[in-house]
C-alpha cells in the first residue's frame, strides 16, 4: 500500500495444535485511491476485512522448526465506495454530464485456498510466504454502478484470482 494507489495491511493470530493443525484469524485494512488516466474516473474506498480458517502442516516431520502448510479461509468485508467522473459534454445532447456515487454500501464474501511455508530464523522468529487462490461466493452492491473496482482484502475486481503474502511470524 505504500507504493501504489491500492493495497492492504494485515495481521493474524494462529494457534498451534500439536504442530499439525493451525486455526487462524486474519484481519486487515484495505484501501484504494485510484484515478484512471483514460476515463478520468476516481475511485476510493477504505475498510477492514476479516478471514477465518485453518492450516494443516503437510511435512512428515510435524515437530520440526520449518513448516509447509495448506489451508482454507472464509473471508468477509463490508465497505463503502466513492466513484466520481468529471463533467464532460454529452455528444448527443451537448450539455455537461457527470457521474458520481458517494458512500455506496457494499459487502463481499469469498473463500481462499492457501499453500505456504515458514522457516525458523532465530528463536521465536519465523519468515514465510503463502500463495492464495481466491473465489467470490457472494457480494452485494447498492445501486446500478456494477462491480466495484477494488475490494478490501480481495483486491482488484477482474484481476487475477491468485495472490500472495509475505509473513513475519513470532511464535509465543
Amino acid at each position: 500500500m505504500a507504493f501504489t494507489d491500492n493495497g492492504q495491511y494485515e495481521g493474524a493470530l494462529r494457534v498451534n495444535l500439536h504442530d499439525e493443525w493451525f486455526p487462524i484469524i486474519e484481519a486487515g485494512l484495505g484501501r484504494a485511491n485510484h484515478n484512471d488516466d483514460v476515463t478520468k474516473i476516481h475511485y476510493s474506498t477504505s475498510a477492514p476485512y476479516f478471514r477465518i480458517g485453518i492450516d494443516k502442516n503437510l511435512l512428515k516431520d510435524k515437530h520440526g522448526d520449518n513448516r509447509l502448510y495448506g489451508g482454507l479461509r472464509y473471508a468477509f468485508t463490508s465497505y463503502k465506495v466513492d466513484i466520481s467522473c468529471p463533467d464532460f459534454t454529452d455528444p448527443t445532447w451537448k450539455w455537461p454530464t457527470g457521474y458520481g456515487v458517494l458512500d455506496a454500501p457494499c459487502n463481499y464474501h469469498w473463500i481462499e485456498a492457501v499453500v505456504g511455508v515458514d522457516a525458523k530464523i532465530y528463536g521465536p522468529l519465523h519468515l514465510g510466504w503463502s500463495l492464495r487462490y481466491k473465489r467470490r461466493i457472494a457480494h452485494k452492491e447498492e445501486g446500478d454502478f456494477g462491480n466495484t473496482w477494488y475490494v478490501p482484502g480481495f483486491g482488484i475486481f477482474g484481476d487475477t484470482r491468485l495472490g500472495g503474502t509475505f509473513n513475519v511470524i513470532i511464535d509465543i
